[in-house]
């Protein structure tokens, strides 16, 4: 490229992030364009000035600094985020900018892997035999072999197709919702017992043994989880949920498990983070907890790492962009 692209790399406001998924963001940028990282500390406009293009690592670029972006004439915006609920997507377009985000194969690995983490730790009462080891009580208690269990994927995408996937050989059975069609090879590669649309959601949410929520948070699928639906689980059932915390009504959930009308819960996501840890039911044996971790792994900074670096690549040549956001 003669004229290498010039890229402005917006790092996280959180620094400890920056280490990791930072590091390999500029790394594979860096070769490819000419970089230039972000300070907060200094004048923005001096900063953008001159800039064609911005990597926003997390979609955390302000209302403000849209605006900054905008009148230095900057073109084109990859967000190193899946989930589009905390980007400022109505400015960044109405600007006149272009958007892309990160596709979810990206990280559907580590979400199906932590998903089906959940799915052991509560088959096999996980925090209660951490309580009784401490205690010196052994042999107890009984897990739940997951053979023949159903496990009810709600947003057949990516990472459920991914969670599909690793739970099939323990021969659970697959109960699966999604909105859009999902394509042939897929369905025969899977072989879901039960692919149904948002009109089937009450019939998995009442037949799964376990369900994993797998969405993104918009206006429609906020608490698609709502009272009544947690209230259609077996008393036996688990709830799992790695994407978004307000796709569940979290104190109805709460509730649920402080009454014992569900059997547990598996969660990385919260509507609030970080969320009140001393609430009681974060205390249960049956709730296992992890600080929204779920899709954070190496492998996963290290795909959209090369994704950006190749869209930014498209970009430059004049093609079209992949995961744009009209």
């Amino acid at each position: 490229m003669s004229n290498p692209l010039k890229v402005l790399y917006l790092p996280h406001p959180v620094e400890e992030i920056n280490v990791e998924w930072g590091e390999n963001l500029v790394t594979a940028l860096r070769d490819r364009f000419d970089l230039r990282v972000f300070d907060r500390d200094q004048d923005p406009a001096d900063q953008f000035k001159g800039r064609e293009a911005l990597v926003d690592l997390g979609g955390n670029i302000s209302g403000e600094l849209v605006d900054v972006a905008a009148n230095a004439g900057i073109k084109f915006i990859q967000v190193q985020t899946n989930g589009l609920d905390h980007v400022e997507v109505g400015k960044i377009l109405k600007s006149g900018m272009m958007l892309a985000h990160c596709p979810g194969v990206l990280s559907s690995v580590a979400l199906a892997e932590s998903a089906m983490m959940f799915v052991l730790m509560l088959s096999r009462r996980y925090g209660e035999g951490v309580q009784n080891f401490f205690k010196g009580k052994y042999y107890f208690p009984q897990g739940m072999e997951l053979e023949g269990r159903r496990l009810g994927i709600v947003g057949f995408g990516a990472s459920g197709q991914d969670l599909a996937r690793r739970a099939k050989p323990f021969g659970m059975r697959i109960l699966a919702i999604d909105v859009r069609p999902i394509e042939q090879e897929v369905l025969d590669e899977i072989q879901p017992d039960f692919l149904g649309n948002s009109n089937d959601l009450d019939h998995v949410v009442a037949e799964s043994d376990f369900l994993s929520v797998h969405l993104h948070l918009t206006d429609k699928t906020r608490h698609i989880l709502d009272a009544r639906r947690i209230g259609l689980m077996k008393s036996t059932a688990c709830l799992i949920n790695v994407a978004r915390g307000e796709l569940v009504d979290e104190e109805a959930l709460y509730q649920a498990l402080l009454e014992e009308r569900i059997a547990g819960a598996g969660l990385d996501v919260f509507a609030d983070e970080p969320p009140q840890t001393n609430r009681p039911v974060y205390q249960l044996p049956n709730v296992c907890v992890s600080p929204h971790v779920a899709g954070g792994t190496d492998g996963t900074s290290r795909k959209r790492a090369m994704f950006a670096a190749d869209n930014l690549g498209r970009f430059a040549r004049g093609e079209n962009v992949l995961a744009r956001v009209e």
